[in-house]
């Protein structure tokens, strides 16, 4: 008994060590030279906290024309609004609150797995989670996934309270919280709408014999939701902020296959990007839900594997219908793939204790490979990125150019760091030259290559001295960040060709 309790324990320390890791070193860049490749590292941070950080710096929340999506997704900006308001702006700031929201995940993520199976597949699937590499390298970025997943979560375990309890205004007063909690999803991130159909299940199934009250539930949290996001669309973004609103819908549109065979293949590489999360387990869950069809039917009976399987499949139809594979959309996959894993080794272990055994041993293999990945990462940082935008702060304080102003796709996140004004060259209601006309930037910056319609759009009004480079970051094609004086266009109108005077090498 001793033992069992001193594993227990151990096993929790374990956690809570892989956990405490994820707080070291908030400025560290993301883990360069690691499997992933995504675009937030450059952006997101910046863009998604863009209203709570431009209230501090500039005294308003809303930038005309830039690009606000506050708009339409006010949940984490206003988390972090809050918070700015004891820290002031910093990026160390929110990316802590990030690594909080997935300490609590990692609560939430053992409640629901203990609900619905034993301790140790509670820990075990818990353990995968605070091990991951894939999730210590996107858990620690101040992006939207960590909060989407924590209202996911916090709704899932929820649901099967609500379902549960005999009490019929308690059960409809948790549907209703649900409802709340879905509408923040929903304000969070929209592709919340595709884990709407995991979560009614963990609604539906603990009462598919009484259909009646299924529905009521459901009517509950559906009212509630709409209520709620049609009065903040009503009196928040209608009549101010529609534009901004629509934006960032019309954006986010990538080019769709036009052939079957083309949707095929867009819908196999979503599939496929799972293996960024862990190539051993994404298979591995593929084989465990296969073999269970065969040998271990029951696991079909637990509420949480099948929402599980649904918020997978849900989040495959999005990154195929949206057609672009970026890594950090498989966070949300990956605490589902998890729970797949630890709810179906245990029904395997009953079902047939040589070929549960094997299940166990490869996922351990899988934890011991992730843990060792993460050590690496957390005793091997990097701040490039944070000392690029620090040194091009004082390159700009030091040569002064008018306005104190940088035009940049990733001047957001160099606000989070530094808190040096910034507008997106690439994104905003207004066109860029209008951009340039309203703001009148002082300096412009680009990651290795200048774009030809950026570079067009700002000769309508300036011509470029390349003056400074910050390495920063590990991708090839953007491991330079350029710095440009913007001086106004002469009134003779030289060639477009003359307009760069000192050539990118």
């Amino acid at each position: 008994m001793k033992f069992k309790k001193l594993l227990l324990y151990s096993w929790i320390a374990a956690i809570a060590i892989f956990a405490s890791m994820h707080f070291s070193n908030l400025r560290a860049d993301f883990p360069n030279y690691s499997r992933w490749m995504d675009w937030s590292k450059y952006t997101d941070e910046g863009w998604y906290g863009n209203a709570a950080i431009e209230y501090f710096v500039r005294g308003s929340w809303f930038v005309p024309g830039d690009f606000n999506c506050a708009a339409a997704l006010p949940v984490w900006p206003f988390l972090e609004w809050i918070l700015f308001h004891f820290t002031g702006v910093s990026l160390q700031a929110a990316r802590a609150l990030a690594v909080s929201l997935f300490v609590c995940n990692l609560v939430l993520a053992y409640a629901l797995l203990r609900a619905n199976s034993e301790r140790w597949v509670a820990l075990l699937g818990t353990s995968l989670i605070a091990a991951s590499s894939f999730f210590f390298c996107f858990s620690r970025l101040a992006i939207l996934e960590p909060l989407l997943i924590c209202l996911t979560l916090l709704s899932l375990l929820i649901a099967g309270r609500a379902a549960a309890t005999t009490a019929q205004g308690r059960r409809l007063g948790l549907a209703a919280l649900m409802g709340v909690l879905y509408c923040l999803m929903v304000l969070t991130k929209t592709t919340a709408l595709f884990l709407l159909p995991a979560i009614l299940y963990a609604l539906w199934y603990p009462q598919r014999k009484n259909l009646a009250n299924f529905l009521r539930s459901a009517a509950a949290m559906g009212a509630t939701a709409g209520l709620l996001f049609s009065a903040y669309f009503a009196m928040v973004v209608r009549h101010n902020y529609l534009q901004d609103y629509r934006y960032l819908f019309l954006v986010n549109v990538y080019t769709k296959p036009t052939t079957i065979l083309g949707w095929i293949v867009t819908f196999y590489y979503s599939v496929h990007g799972a293996l960024w999360v862990d190539r051993t387990l994404v298979l591995l869950a593929l084989a465990m839900v296969v073999t269970s069809l065969l040998i271990a039917r029951s696991l079909w009976s637990n509420p949480l594997f099948v929402s599980s399987l649904l918020a997978v499949a849900g989040y495959f139809f999005f990154i195929g219908f949206h057609n672009n594979m970026q890594p950090r959309y498989y966070a949300v996959v990956a605490v589902f793939v998890f729970f797949i894993v630890a709810l179906a080794a245990a029904a395997l272990l009953r079902a047939n204790r040589a070929i549960g055994s094997v299940a166990v041993a490869v996922i351990v293999f899988s934890l011991v490979r992730n843990a060792q990945e993460t050590i690496r990462f957390v005793r091997q940082p990097e701040f490039t990125f944070v000392n690029a935008a620090r040194d091009l702060t004082r390159y700009m304080d030091a040569h002064p150019n008018g306005n104190r102003l940088l035009l940049s796709i990733s001047g957001n996140d160099i606000t989070l760091i530094t808190g040096l004004p910034s507008i997106c060259d690439d994104f905003g209601t207004l066109d860029l030259p209008s951009r340039l006309q309203k703001y009148q930037p002082g300096y412009y910056a680009a990651w290795n290559d200048l774009d030809p319609g950026t570079l067009e759009d700002l000769h309508t009004q300036y011509w470029l001295e390349q003056v400074a480079t910050f390495p920063a970051f590990d991708d090839s094609d953007r491991n330079q960040l350029v710095l440009f004086k913007l001086h106004p266009r002469p009134a003779d109108n030289p060639d477009v060709a003359d307009l760069i005077r000192v050539p990118i090498e």
